[in-house]
């Protein structure tokens, strides 16, 4: 019998391999040589250089069962548990992540959202070779190459992987068709005439200048290396893509192109976010990290999350109760049967009907949301303004040519609740510092109330705690001296108006999530009882819970608020003004902040146009 006539898409991929490899001087390689061949370790795409096991503080576990078939680009794990530093994290639950979906992964600080994507990225439990996996959660290395060439280099090896699986899988004994064919869109899609545009498309989206481009990553700063790590993971694409809070580095019109790139993502997005509106825009799916420390499924974006939600508690209320009703009723006859013979018989057929519904497992109570409440001490009204700028400039080699500002004239009192917007590296957190005095004007002079306090949270603020001592070892030691006659359990109580409660006021700093800890901040910054609080991105690290809670408290609070921020949502709950940082000025801008965003939308698109066709030619 003759051999069966290759299908057409068979013939095209073994014409491309051919040609791929004479190009490189090969001869395709019959089956029989797969035999004995090492795999590749996935090393390009899979970030494990933060992830050692070997370090005495990393203890994290996990197992599970790889359910999902071998070959598929979906991933399914049964009896998924994971814990960290003996704590458990998650417990026989189900993983289960689609190709072409992207999801937002929910929880509450410290309940394990960051240690889950370690986990996935580490292969902590088995996942197919064939699926690469990619975590940002660490900045470039510094090294002597531009970003471009950076982002350039992982291509290349990105390539030289796919090739390597392409000839494996069209070697081998029993062909995958569907995989081997999805390879090839993904080498064809890697066409390196291309790469050095689309790395600076990515780049810039993310903020980058034509001569920022060109500047070796050591020269960068910490924020910036990130920025060309998660330009990397975007130019590569792999199969898993896992991003912890991604837009924590990024200005607002950043985070409006990141937002617009992601929603076309294509394959496997998991993200974590504290901004609503982020997850509103990208995710098709939601993961909720629930307290019973298991993983719970919803299609759509956040705000569908939270209706489903809404309702499906609403529906295990009623049930519920009709139940504890019905079994109470039960109860009730089975206490007056007596010992009349036909009613004891009848008791008894009567506890059969509980005893079927304990062993099917009673419906549980929804447990009510988790709410908690930050509190900001009041403090004495100080009459405005307390804080005046009169024609300040400033530059930091004190050259007035260089000068980051120029004629700044502005004032701030005990009502200010001002969000500064504006681009990276046009000086935001500059002004910051020239309202604390940390830096000096150069021209022109600052004028503070005597007796005026400021507090400051900062993105830093949190690596600056006691890592060795406890939340409430820090703050009762901090602050004995301006509360002597504090006792143990008011400083207990200082702590749970931030949410900190229970084991997380006495276990050691470093062993907190980054959310537990910018809470230890706060409520630091509470005590310091301030008339103005300068708030430096400080959601970056808080849960979204947190930042109601936050703005809750800020907008109860009587003294004055300056607020830097990439949260959309929270510059709306808790901001007057909007002040912009423009050509070295402040611009007070006639708009609320979701009129801003819309404006950085049709900018973002125009500009993505512009650079298209400018390509193009």
């Amino acid at each position: 019998m003759s051999a069966a006539p290759k299908s057409s898409s068979k013939l095209r991929r073994e014409a491309k391999q051919a040609e791929r490899l004479a190009a490189k001087g090969q001869a395709p390689k019959s089956k029989s040589s797969k035999n004995g061949k090492d795999k590749e370790v996935d090393g390009v795409t899979t970030d494990l250089s933060q992830l050692s096991t070997s370090d005495p503080i990393f203890e994290r576990s996990a197992s599970g069962v790889l359910v999902s078939q071998p070959m598929s680009r979906d991933i399914k794990i049964d009896s998924y548990t994971l814990s960290f530093h003996g704590r458990l994290l998650i417990e026989n639950a189900v993983v289960e992540l689609n190709h072409g979906q992207r999801y937002g992964l929910l929880g509450d600080n410290g309940s394990g959202k960051s240690t889950f994507l370690e986990s996935l990225a580490a292969r902590d439990v088995e996942i197919p070779e064939h699926i690469d996996v990619y975590l940002l959660n660490a900045e470039a290395e510094p090294t002597d190459i531009n970003a471009v060439e950076y982002i350039i280099k992982s291509a290349k090896e990105k390539v030289q992987k796919l090739e390597l699986e392409i000839e494996e899988l069209s070697t081998a004994d029993d062909v995958d068709d569907v995989l081997l064919e999805t390879k090839y869109e993904e080498l064809d899609d890697m066409d390196p005439s291309t790469f050095e545009a689309k790395a600076a498309m990515i780049l810039n989206g993310l903020g980058f200048t034509q001569e920022m481009m060109k500047k070796p990553t050591k020269d960068m700063s910490g924020g910036w290396r990130m920025r060309v790590s998660l330009s990397r993971a975007l130019f590569i694409k792999p199969s898993l893509l896992l991003l912890d809070e991604p837009t924590n580095h990024l200005d607002l019109e950043a985070v409006v192109w990141l937002e617009s790139y992601l929603a076309k993502y294509d394959k496997c997005l998991v993200v974590t976010s504290h901004s609503q509106d982020f997850l509103n825009n990208v995710c098709t799916n939601i993961i909720d990290l629930n307290t019973k420390k298991q993983l719970i499924y919803y299609g759509g974006n956040f705000d569908i999350y939270m209706r489903t939600k809404e309702e499906n508690e609403t529906n295990q209320m009623k049930a519920y109760l009709k139940q504890q009703e019905e079994i109470a009723h039960i109860k009730k006859f089975i206490a007056g049967a007596g010992t009349y013979a036909n009613l004891v018989r009848q008791a008894k057929s009567k506890q059969k009907i509980i005893d079927k519904m304990e062993a099917a497992g009673l419906i549980e109570k929804p447990e009510p949301p988790r709410s908690f409440s930050f509190e900001f001490e009041e403090v004495r009204k100080l009459p405005p303004p307390i804080i005046a700028f009169n024609d300040v400039a400033f530059s930091y080699d004190g050259n007035i040519d260089h000068s980051l500002y120029r004629d700044l004239s502005f004032g701030i009192d005990m009502d200010s609740r001002v969000a500064i917007v504006g681009k990276n590296g046009t000086g935001k957190s500059t002004l910051l510092n020239l309202i604390t005095g940390m830096l000096i004007p150069i021209e022109g002079n600052v004028s503070r109330y005597s007796g005026l306090k400021l507090a400051k949270y900062s993105q830093h603020s949190a690596d600056q705690l006691p890592y060795e001592k406890s939340p409430l070892e820090y703050v009762s030691e901090t602050y004995k001296s301006k509360f002597p006659n504090r006792e143990l359990q008011q400083w207990r109580s200082v702590l749970g108006k931030f949410g900190l409660s229970g084991q997380h006021q006495t276990s050691e700093i470093r062993t907190l999530s980054d959310g537990l800890k910018s809470r230890v901040v706060f409520a630091a910054l509470a005590l310091e009882e301030p008339h103005i609080l300068l708030l430096d991105e400080p959601t970056n690290h808080l849960d979204i819970t947190s930042i109601d809670a936050l703005a809750g408290a800020i907008n109860r609070w009587s003294g004055g608020v300056v607020l830097v921020s990439h949260d959309f949502r929270l510059i709306g709950q808790v901001s007057n003004e909007l002040w912009e940082v423009k050509d070295k000025k402040i611009v007070k801008l006639d708009c609320n902040i979701e009129e801003y965003k819309k404006q950085m939308a049709i900018e973002v698109q125009s500009h993505d146009t512009t650079a298209k066709v400018k390509h193009l030619v």
